[in-house]
């Protein structure tokens, strides 16, 4: 009778397994994460994801916390999104459109302005009324700022290649790069190089004069890292933001309709239209790893989900720091993971306001109001504000990137109100003499971004309804990414290519057999682009020789 009820345990024990045991396990439904689940459905594997949310996306998400109004929580803007990605995932059948904007500018503290228009003659004709000499040189900035994207682009969904390996992979990768490098010319050359180290200030100075307009730009160059204008490697930054594109223009902008939750929504619908599974309110707690590799991963509730291949699109520090046993992995890879630099330096406002506020120094029917607005009109000013985090506090003078998506997007609030949303630069995750975010902190970093909005809107605080305000710390605690970098890791030269995340670990594996990594912190880096996600699935299906279904080589 023992001897059969330990054989029906045993029994049930199995049953139980086999239930919970997938081809493929993703932690965390990211965009990156939903992006490699979808291909790895699409190629036939049973995949489950693994969400510590009630809601799906990570930073990607649209979330109505003020009624009538849909908020874009963190993640804001949509460019870098790449097209592969959307046609071949089908994403418009799942509902995802993306409505361009243009327009935008500065609001300068003498009184004038400087306008982005989207036409390029009435564009040169703004900068003429700033700077003729800039006008003159901004068709040279953009060739050559187009030039470096032309090389960076194809890298994007290629997987970066080792090059200390002679493996005939990684040999033919570092042909191919070679092959590239050498169509330009001697003196382009020598360019491509100085611009890959150089700050994003020194880049602007030799093209432009005029303070503001070398401040509109270098706005890319700092968004989300912590580094000032005059860094060096912040160049390469602007770069990282100038190389989306919106229905094939490149360097355009626009908004995800309904929020950028848009893009979660419509790829999880992909994913479970292929027949994935999505678990939500389940945070992974550890991986399981036998004999150096993974077989699995417990939740924080204490479930266990078996898998030989698991993909994290978790950062780099919270994969191997935090649910990986240091046990497990080699002690040198453990010290690179613990040196790789993913500092907190930005903040969030989403605001719900009663109407359109005022800009009395802008014309009601300019274009600015159309795109982002800033109110940082000289280099300087960013240098200062970058100074305030290196003491342990928020930008006293802070650069704002605000933009209104109701003025292309109306079904983010009722008729005739309106969303803002407001990107904040800098503010440390880490404050002076280890004060807390919580409380007054918070509050006091909120009103600062009010007060510099209200010195160019006098009905700006009157239009307020709700806002909701988002720290570094807010950021990791609900996004789950370490002390809120929206990269997963800054994007300096030291941690791009075969540097991203720990040299020898580029290529979407870890040292654990059959533990990936798929997330922002990997090749080519952050902001909502899917191809870290694409990337990591097209080398899992590959080692798990199943058939293809991502573009790559």
């Amino acid at each position: 009778m023992r001897f059969l009820q330990g054989r029906q345990a045993k029994r049930l024990a199995t049953d139980k397994m086999n239930k919970s045991r997938y081809d493929a396990i993703i932690i965390g439904a990211g965009h990156n994460g939903l992006t490699a689940a979808c291909f790895m459905a699409k190629a036939g594997l049973k995949v489950l994801v693994l969400e510590k949310n009630d809601y799906l996306g990570g930073a990607a998400v649209s979330l109505e916390l003020h009624p009538g109004w849909t908020y874009s929580n963190c993640s804001y803007v949509c460019s870098l999104l790449r097209p592969e990605i959307v046609r071949d995932l089908n994403l418009p059948k799942y509902g995802l459109q993306v409505i361009p904007y243009s327009g935008g500018g500065v609001f300068m503290q003498n009184g004038d302005h400087l306008c982005n228009y989207n036409d390029h003659d009435a564009h040169r004709l703004e900068l003429a009324r700033h700077s003729k000499k800039d006008s003159e040189a901004y068709d040279r900035y953009s060739t050559d700022l187009m030039r470096q994207c032309r090389f960076i682009k194809p890298l994007l969904m290629r997987m970066a290649p080792d090059p200390t390996s002679f493996k005939p992979r990684d040999l033919g990768e570092l042909a191919y790069l070679g092959k590239r490098f050498l169509d330009f010319s001697e003196a382009q050359m020598a360019e491509t190089l100085r611009f890959w180290t150089m700050s994003v200030a020194e880049f602007l100075d030799e093209y432009f004069e005029s303070d503001v307009i070398k401040a509109y730009y270098a706005g890319s160059g700092i968004i989300g890292t912590a580094l000032g204008p005059m860094s060096p490697g912040t160049a390469y930054v602007l770069l990282h933001h100038y190389m989306g594109e919106v229905d094939g223009n490149i360097g355009a902008w626009g908004f995800a309709r309904g929020g950028m939750g848009s893009i979660s929504k419509a790829m999880a619908a992909c994913f479970e239209d292929h027949g994935g599974e999505i678990r939500s309110g389940c945070g992974v707690d550890k991986v399981l790893v036998k004999n150096g590799r993974t077989v699995g991963v417990v939740l924080k509730n204490g479930d266990d989900y078996y898998a030989n291949t698991v993909i994290s699109n978790a950062d780099v520090k919270h994969t191997f720091l935090d649910i990986v046993e240091r046990d497990d992995l080699p002690e040198d890879f453990v010290r690179q993971v613990e040196r790789f630099k993913i500092r907190g330096s930005s903040g969030k406002l989403n605001i719900a306001l009663d109407g359109m506020p005022e800009f009395p120094q802008v014309p009601k029917d300019s274009p600015i109001f159309n795109g982002d607005m800033h109110f940082t009109d000289s280099i300087e000013r960013m240098e200062r504000g970058y100074d305030d985090w290196k003491n342990g506090t928020w930008s006293k003078d802070p650069y704002l990137d605000m933009l209104l998506p109701t003025r292309i997007d109306p079904t983010m609030a009722p008729p005739g109100k309106h969303y803002m949303t407001v990107f904040v630069q800098y503010a440390p995750y880490h404050l002076a003499n280890n004060e807390s975010w919580d409380g007054a902190n918070r509050d006091a970093f909120a009103q600062t971004v009010f007060n510099q909005i209200s010195e160019y809107s006098p009905n700006f605080k009157d239009m307020i309804l709700h806002y909701e305000c988002r720290t570094p710390l807010d950021i990791e605690r609900e996004a789950g990414i370490t002390e809120g970098n929206i990269f997963q890791g800054e994007l300096t030269f030291d941690q791009l290519l075969f540097n991203r995340p720990v040299p020898g670990y580029a290529q979407y594996r870890s040292p654990i057999k059959g533990l990936y990594m798929c997330g922002s912190s990997t090749h080519p880096g952050g902001g909502v682009m899917g191809a870290p996600g694409a990337n990591a699935a097209r080398e899992v299906l590959r080692d798990l020789g199943a058939r293809q279904t991502v573009r790559g080589y």
